[in-house]
């Protein structure tokens, strides 16, 4: 076994990028089904290390850098959404939720039903439900133990991670075609207008921004004062009503930060920094989570599971192509949402930017899939989600076991 420490792993991660960078400018599928390159370099890595596996050669890395940097990316998400943005996107914004709460309850309605049709515990059907799909791996874990401890589901844990890995590989893997068959459907904004006005936040992320290093510094402070008060706020609310994941704690800082500190007239936050931070933190992040991934996990599981899996992502692409891009308003910026809504629809936030900065990069900026995608993906789905898990869990035949 080879185990790389905290510096390998950080070369690890960045020749991943520059792998799926090289990938999908060469290799004309992944261009043209518009897959994003943290995906295409994380899974070529996942895969070779399957292979080896197979040769009794096990590779690890050093995984410590993974939650930072995840937690800085939603940081940036708060310092970047100003009230007055979100005040204009509102209607745009509580639509969007609806469309993703109907998903929540689609995808756990098809989980217990198929389970059940295939002679499996409801409960499971459940957890390869929202609790995985739309939850990912923090609430699959959460979850998992609870199905365990107060419904009696044996292995739970195990099968909630293994969905989680399903799904987040799935969501950046869909998101692209997807977007690419419904944009044969509208018209596309184009690439040449952009330089009119520079890039907000995670569009185009490519595109050169112009910072100095001591606005660098005062972003820096930013995001540190963020995932400070987001890790207090999170001690906080344990074991309270209000509990939340630690990374909404710090996106609700950085949303607090942003616009006390721009009310009050004493600073105003340069996107521009925010936005290349952010980033970078999203790619080493995807790097890291997808070139880590345990794919013998996926290999180990049941038939039954793994149909119950396929079938959420055909539900899944159904979804963003018939329910979300129609009711969205079936235009571009509709086709970019559908993208997103299946990078966190089944994985997470972070596949949901990847996907739409895939499609984004090549059609044209989308300035309202980037304002709303992040904010409900990040914040809201994970309130919704909880409310609709504990709903379904009433239901007599799931909570007959506690």
């Amino acid at each position: 076994m080879f185990q790389l420490d905290f510096y390998g792993t950080l070369v690890a991660a960045s020749l991943v990028l520059l792998l799926g960078r090289g990938l999908v400018s060469r290799v004309g599928f992944l261009r043209t089904y518009n897959i994003p390159e943290p995906v295409a370099g994380g899974l070529v890595v996942a895969l070779l290390l399957l292979t080896l596996r197979l040769f009794d050669v096990e590779v690890r890395f050093d995984t410590s850098l993974q939650m930072p940097l995840m937690l800085a990316f939603f940081a940036t998400i708060g310092l970047n959404a100003d009230f007055a943005s979100l005040k204009k996107g509102g209607r745009v914004v509580s639509v969007f939720l609806l469309v993703v709460t109907g998903l929540l309850v689609v995808q756990n309605a098809m989980g217990i039903g198929l389970a059940t049709a295939l002679g499996l515990d409801p409960l499971m059907g459940l957890l390869t439900g929202s609790v995985t799909l739309s939850g990912g791996h923090g609430t699959g874990a959460a979850w998992g133990a609870t199905f365990t401890e107060q419904y009696g589901l044996a292995s739970a844990s195990e099968l909630a991670m293994a969905s989680a890995t399903f799904g987040l590989v799935l969501g950046g893997l869909i998101g692209g075609p997807v977007a690419r068959l419904l944009i044969k459907r509208v018209k596309t904004p184009g690439l040449t207008h952009e330089e009119v006005q520079l890039p907000k936040g995670f569009e185009q992320p490519n595109e050169e921004r112009s910072i100095t290093p001591f606005s660098f510094i005062e972003t820096l402070a930013l995001i540190s004062v963020s995932l400070l008060g987001g890790n207090l706020l999170n001690g906080l609310l344990q074991g309270t009503a209000f509990e939340l994941p630690t990374f909404v704690c710090v996106l609700f800082v950085g949303v607090i930060l942003r616009n006390g500190l721009s009310a009050l007239g004493l600073y105003q936050v340069f996107e521009r920094e925010v936005s290349v931070l952010g980033n970078v933190s999203l790619s080493l992040f995807l790097a890291i989570a997808l070139m880590s991934l345990k794919l013998w996990d996926l290999a180990a599981l049941a038939l039954p599971i793994f149909i119950l899996l396929v079938a959420q992502t055909l539900v899944m692409a159904l979804y963003a192509i018939f329910v979300t891009f129609r009711v969205m308003g079936s235009n571009y910026d509709a086709a970019v949402l559908a993208a997103g809504h299946c990078g966190f629809g089944l994985g997470a936030t972070p596949t949901a930017i990847a996907n739409m900065q895939a499609v984004t990069q090549r059609y044209g900026p989308s300035q309202i899939a980037f304002l709303v995608v992040p904010m409900v993906g990040a914040f809201f789905i994970d309130i919704i989600n909880v409310i609709v898990i504990k709903l379904y869990l009433l239901l007599p035949f799931l909570g007959a076991g506690s």
